[in-house]
Parts: C-alpha cells; structure tokens; sequence
C-alpha cells in the first residue's frame, strides 16, 4: 500500500473474540465488488480476553492466540488472498507468532500459497525485564500475586509499516481497537504521523467499525422503540475513508441491520469519557464539533472530527491471579418457589459462614438489579414468583474454600428445600485488572515477516 487517493475501504467482521463466525464472508464480497482498494480488519480482543490467552498459553505454548481463528479466516482467506484485500486484526492476543503459523497451517490446508504475514510485537511486558518498569509505573498499587498478563496498548505505525512492506496479513497481540483502521489507512495514503486532524478522522473511523454490528444495528436494537429488521443476518459494517480522513459507514447490500444517525451516534459515543479528549496511541480525537449525517440508505457520513498530539504515554493493563470464582445454581418451580429458593440461600448463607461475601441471585426475581452483598434478599419482600433459578457465588483467595460452595449447592438436591434440580457448578480462576501508564520510549514495538530472508524491523512508537 502506498499514497494513494483512491477511497480505501476499511470492513470489519468481528467485534470481540466469540462474535459470529459467517460475518466475514458478505463484508469481504462487498469490498471485493467495489473494486477499491480493500482491508478486513477482526477485532476479537478484551482486556479479560487476553489474560484468558495468557493462562491457555501457560496450560499450552502453542496456544494463547483467537480460538475461533481457524473458524473466522476459513470462509475469507483464499478470496482475500485472490482478491488482495489485507487482513489486519489483534486475534493474535497472547501469542501472534502462534496465530501465524496456524493461518500458515490454514492456508496449506485450503491449498493456497502462503501468505505473507507480518506478526506485530512489543505490547508484552509481562516478563522479568519489564518488572521495575511496572513497578515505578504502579507504586504501590503493583500486585503483590502472580501476574497472568501486562500488556500495553500499542497504535498503527508498526502496523502501517508491514503492510506498506507487502504484508498479505497482520497479526497483532494488544493494539488499540482504532488502531486496526487506522493502520491500513496511514500505509494507504502515507500521512504525516503528526498530521493529527486525519489521524482523529480516521481513528473514529475504526472507533465505528471497533465493535462490529453495534453500528449496523445489534446493540441499538430495542422491539418497539428503536426496530431493527433482519437481526438474524446482521451486516457489519464497512468503512470508506477519504484522503482526509473522513469515513461513511455502510453494510453489505441484502443484509440484516441498519445503519443511520442514531445507530452510528450510539456507536460514536461508546466508551468514550471525554468526547474532546478520546486519548489513543495514535491521536487525541475531539469529537465536539463532529457531523453525522445520512447520505443514503444505510449510509452515514463523519465528518468534523478534530485532532490533537498524541499522548506521551501509553496505557498499560496488569491482569493478576486473584483467587478463585466458585458459582453454584439450581431451580425450584411451582407453588411457593421463590420462598424455596430463598431459603436456600438461607441456608447457604449461614453453611457457608465466614469465608467471605456470598452473592446470592434469584434469576427471574433480582438478579442484574441486585449486589454482590445480597443485603436485597432482606430488605426485598418474598413475592410469589413460580419460576426461580438460585445462583450463588462467592470468591475466595484458597482453592479449597472455594470448592466447598460447590459442595454446598450440590448438596441441596437432598438436604432441601423441596423440588430443587437442575444443579450446576463451576470454579474457575479469577484475575483482577490494575492499569498505569508508561513512557512511549519504554515500548519499543517491531513487526516480523513470517517468511523465510526477513528482518525483524523496528516501527518506534
């Protein structure tokens, strides 16, 4: 990719690592029939996610990478490849060097010539070297557990510079979501790195496409006061980016969604603290004076963003061991119900005394409206639900401990109250989350091309 005025497409067909797998395939033969220059971009990544990566590569080092990865590339990879539209995504989470040499693996598999992928690195500081840096940068607020995971959020240079090195794909670990977008559209028209107003344009034209069918309708929807048709087969949603930065959302024609000012204002407005300061890696967006317009159906225009000098850090998450999450359920149906599930909370309550706070949740009376205290359960009145399902959890630093609320629920099937089924079990670790900001200097970010006679090659951040 090279300075080019041609409109560059931008389409994306994940939201976050689990999103629909069949979403790629009308995104890229919709970018396919434009004829423009074209980059599918997945975003599949959390912050729980990537800890979640980091515990699956301790268990298994080849692991660590987007597990539906085969499943969202298979449907794509050969038109993508035919077709030259790049793929650029942060499904490569813990582990993007794994995640390359499986689409290798995929690409053998389908028959296709391998395709040259460019492996982003850099965002891990979750080694020994990065310690002291993690701790003058958290004080003391650094865990004193293991830590699972510290990743910085990284932004579009290095990802601008593989592609423009002839990158087939680029694989990323933790970069920001906008910096998907923005990356294909620095490498497309070559843009100043301080050229901070199209920067800003363009990052909330990834901001847009971040969340995948949140723009296109799915998130929006609300029967009866904001309807959306065909949620079944939702579109996602596809960028056009102009030379300046400016986008118009759009979907693949004959899908499901919709896009308009609401939709996009919504999606516009997600996550966002202050809309004249949205701090990435990149730019810092001012979104104050920005204009949303329809300019067609299903087609809406951004324009108006502004943009600032990026900032002097970058954001740092630290995901910990923190103990572990045990969380036990069963139903009770039929006359006076809800008082049988309540006593067995009760119950478990007064078993399980002294190892701590124990939520307990009637689904179907209070569950998202209650608190992880359960103080509802005696301020709220028994009612005559017929049809209640018992969830109780609790967290606890020792393994043991925890399992004993398994033991407890399990126990009720017996022990009462009457006419409880259905029981399910699980105990899982738990992670807290601290973050903290460090000097840009200190993340040195560097892309490899996984293809025999290259170079690592350094993309300063």
């Amino acid at each position: 990719m090279a300075n080019d005025n041609t409109n560059l497409l931008v389409g994306c067909a994940a939201g976050f690592s689990g999103d629909r797998t069949d979403a790629a395939l009308p995104v890229v033969q919709a970018l396919i029939a434009s004829g423009q220059p074209s980059v599918l971009i997945f975003e599949t990544l959390a912050e729980r996610t990537l800890a979640l990566a980091q515990l699956a590569r301790r268990t298994d080092p080849d692991a660590g990478y987007e597990p539906l990865l085969a499943d969202l590339l298979r449907p794509v990879l050969a038109l993508c490849l035919a077709h030259g539209v790049r793929i650029v995504s942060n499904f490569g989470a813990a582990n993007p060097p794994g995640a390359a040499r499986r689409i290798q693996a995929l690409a053998a598999e389908l028959g296709m010539r391998p395709p040259r992928i460019a492996v982003l690195q850099g965002d891990d500081l979750s080694g020994p070297a990065h310690r002291a840096l993690l701790q003058e940068a958290l004080g003391e607020a650094m865990p004193t557990e293991p830590l699972v995971s510290a990743n910085a959020y990284i932004g579009a240079q290095a990802i601008a510079e593989a592609l423009r090195a002839g990158a087939d794909i680029v694989v990323c670990g933790r970069v920001a979501d906008p910096s998907l977008a923005l990356g294909p559209a620095l490498a497309h028209y070559g843009w100043a790195l301080h050229d901070w107003d199209r920067l800003a344009r363009a990052t909330m034209a990834g901001h847009l496409l971040e969340c995948g069918a949140q723009v296109t309708g799915g998130y929006f929807a609300d029967p009866g006061y904001k309807d959306v048709p065909g949620m079944a087969r939702l579109g996602y949603p596809i960028a056009e980016i102009d030379a300046d930065g400016h986008c118009t959302i759009t979907k693949p024609p004959a899908t499901g969604g919709r896009i308009d000012e609401r939709t996009v204002k919504e999606q516009l407005l997600y996550e966002l603290h202050d809309p004249a300061a949205y701090l990435t890696p990149d730019v810092v967006a001012d979104i104050t004076q920005a204009q949303v317009t329809a300019v067609g159906a299903d087609a809406v225009r951004l324009e108006g963003v502004r943009g600032h000098a990026r900032p002097a850090t970058l954001k740092v998450n630290v995901c910990f061991e923190s103990g572990w999450l045990a969380e036990g359920e069963i139903s009770y149906a039929g006359a006076r119900a809800e008082a049988r599930a309540r006593l067995a909370g009760e119950v478990l309550r007064e078993r399980l005394q002294g190892l701590g706070p124990l939520r307990i949740d009637l689904i179907g009376v209070t569950s998202i409206l209650g608190d992880d205290a359960s103080r509802w359960l005696d301020e709220q009145p028994a009612g005559d639900a017929r049809d209640v399902r018992l969830r109780v959890a609790l967290q606890h630093r020792d393994q043991a401990s925890a399992q004993r609320l398994l033991r407890e629920v399990t126990a009720l099937y017996t022990c009462g109250p009457a006419g409880g089924g259905g029981v399910r079990t699980a105990l899982r670790p738990r992670l807290g989350t601290v973050s903290c900001l460090v000097p840009r200097e200190a993340v040195p970010v560097r892309y490899e091309m996984v293809e025999p006679g290259t170079q690592p090659c350094e993309a300063p951040q």
